[in-house]
């Protein structure tokens, strides 16, 4: 997993990801975008929770909490957030089923450790006290927020019917081109560390991996169609006054 995210890193500087924004035709036959997401997302909520109810774990308190927040966020991802999409964008079968291939790989990965692989005596209440899992989840929480409300401005750019484009304004949109990545990275760096676990480091270098070179081509996607009035507001790609 580690080496295709390095791979899957320097590939998409060359093939920008085909959905949103950055949808092409190359990228093969599309489907509606509301269905596409939830085909793509679901594995992942499905997989994990499978595999929680499954296990001996099941009534562990930070075994609990550490799923409730993994799956919080897929089930906004997986069932919410496609209902609240406008417009009538779709989405490449194929980026569905590489989608739907990591997500399912990435759930097993994450919880055969969280209920199978993980020492007895790591995940016990004592966890909820230790500095990681308080960081972490501080830090989850926050990018949780950021997350939605930044995809909130972005589906509010338009109203009913109309398929302009605009640049997104507000949150820290003020500071980045991409804050809904930002946001996203900023959970996964906190699941990892509340965590603690090199599963949880995969999964942010696998979406650091996906989500920096596609912020990268947005930007410049956003400069070509915007010029000065984009480019004058001196955001950061990503990351707040660095990239």
């Amino acid at each position: 997993m580690t080496a295709l995210a390095v791979v899957v890193f320097v590939a998409l500087f060359f093939f920008g990801a085909g959905y949103g924004f950055l949808r092409t035709s190359k990228w093969g036959p599309s489907i509606p975008n509301k269905i596409g997401w939830i085909l793509m997302e679901a594995p992942i909520f499905i997989t994990m929770l499978a595999l929680y109810l499954d296990s001996d774990r099941i009534g562990e308190p930070v075994i609990i909490v550490i799923t409730l927040l993994f799956l919080t966020h897929y089930l906004q991802r997986t069932f919410i957030f496609p209902l609240l999409i406008r417009g009538k964008n779709k989405m490449p079968l194929s980026i569905i089923a590489l989608g739907m291939t990591f997500n399912f790989t990435n759930a097993y990965m994450q919880g055969y450790w969280l209920y199978h692989l993980s020492p007895s005596d790591m995940y016990t209440v004592e966890w909820l006290k230790t500095p990681q899992f308080i960081i972490g989840t501080i830090i989850f929480i926050v990018g949780m927020a950021i997350n939605l409300h930044s995809d909130y401005i972005i589906r509010h750019l338009r109203k009913p019917g109309d398929n302009a484009h605009y640049i997104p304004m507000g949150g820290m949109f003020k500071y980045v081109s991409s804050a809904n990545y930002f946001g996203e990275i900023l959970e996964w760096a906190g699941f990892a560390i509340l965590t603690w676990s090199l599963p949880g480091a995969v999964f942010l270098l696998w979406t650091c991996a996906n989500l920096i070179p596609r912020a990268h081509s947005l930007y410049n996607k956003y400069a070509e169609e915007f010029g000065e009035e984009f480019t004058s507001l001196k955001r950061k790609r990503l990351f707040p006054f660095i990239y």
